[in-house]
């Protein structure tokens, strides 16, 4: 009798639904959780770089200066090269 209580005391600490079994599951759901809060962040961020991009001539020329190299009409683009 003692020994099927230890047996089963044991199972329930480390078995496959035991007691540190629990415990990992509990760490993966707050690390997953960590992540979708993340890219929730992220996504947030993306719908409002799309929303500008879409609407706002200002970030549309930043990124068109910046991302793309474009200049106006007229502007002269000077590029500076480290020689070293």
């Amino acid at each position: 009798m003692l020994f099927t209580a230890c047996v089963l005391l044991v199972n329930g600490l480390f078995g496959e639904h035991g007691l540190t079994e629990t415990f990992r599951a509990h760490r993966a759901k707050a690390q997953a959780l960590r992540e979708l809060d993340q890219l929730k962040r992220e996504n947030a961020s993306l719908r409002d770089m799309v929303r500008r991009l879409r609407n706002d001539p200002a970030t549309i020329e930043a990124v068109a200066r910046g991302q793309l190299g474009l200049v106006r009409e007229g502007e002269i683009l000077v590029t500076i090269r480290d020689t070293k």
